[in-house]
């Protein structure tokens, strides 16, 4: 008798791999033999779909070791191989990765689904949901690519500046004069974006943005060399604003499934600090006149 730790890991595996023999045969069925470049067989045909010697040979792999995977078996599977399945089987992006996880693998990098490539205007809609406290959205490689009027009036958000949240809290003045808290903050902003770069090690746009942040900012480059690392998640922000004074919030990154290349960011107001009026005060008439008159002055 094996270990109760052995016990219920071959119990798991057992599972897995018959989660992974049930996706692939409803995978197999709902690929049309049109669909993969093959003739349809007509009445000689008795199931929808491919069948396993079909998948097989368009994948370019044995027909007996494609049945094994199928079955269940506990065979050595390489990503190659897999990759070459997910094709003819017409996988999207995430049912690619759950192969790879029912096949016992690391699953490869999340990608955008074509069929999810354009969410902007239900972002879009939650963003301005989240008035009268900021809230954006940044891409892969932190460039805000959507914000709401708190996140322009408050962070500085807008034309004119590089739009790069490392960027502008590095080099914009404006942006630094805001942020009481921007010595305290600096080196978990750096962290934070090595753990970003860190997905991707060979992309040449992070490459591109550390560059241009160590030249441009010593404080940056000397925070870069400690290579610390943190995740994305909450932190406190103390903001100091011309026409209300100090607001205090916490800043929360929200990953979206269908799209791992974006990142919301929304800012809560901190409890008993007064912020939420503050916000309140600077979205409404009397606080943008008062915006106004800071501008003119």
């Amino acid at each position: 008798m094996g270990t109760p730790a052995r016990i219920t890991a071959d119990a798991g595996k057992a599972h897995r791999l018959g989660e992974l023999r049930e996706f692939l045969m409803s995978r197999r069925a709902r690929v049309t033999p049109s669909e993969a470049g093959l003739p349809d067989g007509g009445a000689r045909r008795r199931t929808p779909g491919l069948r396993r010697e079909e998948v097989a040979v368009l994948a370019g792999v044995g027909v007996s070791w494609y049945q094994w995977l199928e079955q269940g078996r506990d065979i050595t599977v390489s990503p190659q191989v897999l990759d070459a399945v997910a094709r003819v089987l017409r996988l999207s992006s995430a049912e690619r990765r759950h192969l790879y996880v029912l096949a016992g693998l690391n699953p490869p990098a999340a990608q955008v689904d074509p069929a999810h490539a354009d969410m902007c205007d239900g972002l879009r809609r939650l963003l301005d949901r989240w008035m009268p406290f900021p809230a954006h959205i940044m891409d892969a490689y932190w460039n805000v690519i959507l914000y709401n009027d708190a996140a322009a009036t408050v962070m500085g958000m807008g034309p004119g500046r590089t739009q790069n949240c490392v960027i502008d809290f590095f080099t914009d003045p404006v942006h630094r004069a805001r942020r009481k808290d921007w010595q305290e903050i600096a080196a978990q902003v750096v962290a934070q974006f090595r753990a970003a770069c860190s997905e991707c090690p060979d992309d040449e746009g992070f490459r591109a943005i550390v560059a241009e942040a160590r030249e441009r900012s010593p404080e940056f480059a000397e925070l870069w060399e400690r290579r610390d690392i943190a995740p994305g998640g909450q932190m406190r922000k103390e903001l100091n604003h011309p026409v209300v004074g100090t607001l205090v919030v916490e800043a929360t990154q929200l990953r979206i499934p269908a799209r791992p290349d974006l990142v919301i960011v929304l800012h809560n107001p901190w409890p008993g600090t007064g912020t939420e009026e503050k916000f309140r005060l600077l979205a409404s008439p009397e606080g943008r006149r008062g915006m106004m008159r800071q501008v003119r002055g």
